[in-house]
């Protein structure tokens, strides 16, 4: 013979279904975005190329370990540059004035880059590059702000 379930029962039932829904719905978080503001480029020759790192891996040179990079024609000055669909996190960016479109971070013959360079946080350079850590900017929200100031260790 079936019993009618009593109130009980019914409450208790909801409440432990309701428990595999709500993690469900919690773990739905909304994506963020990265808005760079670069300024400090020397003259519109070339192109910005901007690499967006989740992690010390690769940081900040090994741009195939970014998880999002691009380059635009340097048009005004300062350049802004939209990165979307990120998960709320720490990031670091490097930014490179690829001023002649080699697509690489050019150095002399003693190892100083010779084109422009910056990082997110403007950490300052001393004997090499920052540490991810030094150039980290935690993202939530719709949208995160970064402004980047490009150093030039050598002029031409």
């Amino acid at each position: 013979m079936i019993r009618p379930a009593t109130p009980f029962a019914v409450l208790t039932s909801c409440l432990c279904l309701s428990a595999f829904i709500v993690p469900v719905s919690v773990q739905a978080q909304s994506k963020s975005k990265i808005t760079l503001i670069i300024d400090g480029f020397t003259n519109k020759n070339g192109q910005a190329c901007v690499s967006v790192f989740a992690s010390n891996k690769g940081f900040p040179s090994n741009g195939n370990d970014a998880i999002q990079k691009r380059c635009v024609n340097i048009t005004e000055i300062p350049v802004v540059m939209t990165f979307d669909n990120l998960q709320p996190g720490s990031y670091a960016v490097a930014v490179l004035h690829d001023a002649n479109r080699d697509n690489m971070a050019n150095r002399n013959g003693l190892g100083i880059p010779t084109e422009g360079f910056g990082f997110s946080q403007n950490p300052a350079i001393l004997t090499g590059p920052p540490k991810f850590n030094d150039a980290a900017v935690v993202v939530a929200g719709d949208n995160t702000n970064i402004n980047i100031k490009l150093k030039y260790l050598l002029r031409n």
